[in-house]
């Protein structure tokens, strides 16, 4: 003869007891154990996070505040920026070198990232260490050696002059001219590199496929192999342009007082005039047209948080 199990009395509305309901919110309420994994070292990051506060963001208030707290409460720093012509023309000459220097660097890194995709391994190596060569050399070096090769006595000019072409020496120095030549063979590297990788991950057969198809070279290259280096190019050409942007010794040396570039109208603030407050806004903008690049960048990415979320 069997035990008969007591029922637990129902509450008359049909409503659920009130220990089973607390019960359920206990259960709910407990972290699941793929969370409580995933946040199990966070502790380990303490350091790095405290090494970020101190070093990176503490001095980015500093610098936002100044520029709006010095030498005058308000954003006349920022309007400063703007509103003066000479001001403006640094602006100007700041994003047209950036420009001009991520084109030509595009125009000349494409088709060398392209031959070292095409030729056997070993070849493709040495082409490679040939252009990362100038990564090794130092900066101040290199852009001597533009000033020497480009100014009215160099080399270019006296065999530009030897050949007939031109009759005169070409002023390609203390000019924005300069600024674009020297900058492009600096960041030429910057554009192989990520193109090489793009590039190589291409699979041939997607190239052959089209052939087939019946595309021609030409619509194969543009509708086809172009569209698969969008990632290089993106991302080649975004590292380029805001390296540009905050580039100093190339502009400083090729450039001239004459054509100032921003990095150089900081530092002029701050160490010849002492006005801490303007320099302050110039390097916030700096940072703020950076942040915004990068924000495009990312939502041109559908792999990206930011791309995925716009694809939804």
């Amino acid at each position: 003869m069997t035990a008969a199990v007591p029922r637990q009395p129902i509450p008359a509305d049909g409503a659920p007891s009130t220990a089973g309901t607390a019960h359920h919110k206990a259960t709910s309420m407990q972290p699941s154990p793929s969370l409580a994994q995933r946040w199990r070292g966070s502790r380990n990051l303490l350091p790095a996070l405290i090494f970020l506060g101190l070093f990176f963001f503490a001095p980015l208030i500093g610098l936002l505040l100044r520029g709006v707290l010095e030498p005058v409460p308000g954003l006349g720093n920022y309007e400063q920026l703007f509103a003066n012509s000479a001001y403006s023309r640094v602006l100007l000459n700041t994003f047209s070198v950036a420009g001009l220097v991520t084109l030509f660097s595009l125009l000349l890194g494409f088709p060398l990232a392209w031959v070292i995709t095409l030729v056997p391994r070993g070849w493709g190596r040495w082409i490679l260490n040939i252009v990362l060569l100038s990564m090794w050399t130092s900066l101040l070096a290199r852009t001597y050696s533009w000033l020497v090769l480009l100014q009215a006595s160099g080399v270019i000019n006296k065999a530009l002059m030897g050949m007939g072409i031109i009759d005169q020496p070409l002023e390609m120095v203390h000019n924005l001219t300069g600024v674009v030549i020297g900058m492009s063979y600096i960041m030429i590297p910057f554009i192989v590199l990520p193109l090489q990788a793009t590039m190589q991950a291409i699979d041939p057969m997607v190239l052959q496929a089209g052939s087939i198809c019946g595309a021609s070279p030409w619509s194969n290259f543009f509708r086809v192999f172009l569209p698969l280096c969008r990632p290089g190019l993106f991302s080649g050409g975004l590292m380029v342009f805001v390296m540009s942007l905050g580039y100093y010794v190339t502009p400083a040396l090729l450039g001239g007082a004459q054509n100032m570039m921003l990095p150089e109208f900081i530092v002029q603030q701050v160490q010849s005039f002492l006005n801490w407050g303007l320099a302050s806004a110039a390097a916030a903008l700096l940072v703020l047209i950076t942040l915004v690049l990068f924000y495009f960048y990312l939502k041109l990415q559908p792999e990206s948080p930011v791309g995925a979320s716009n694809a939804r």
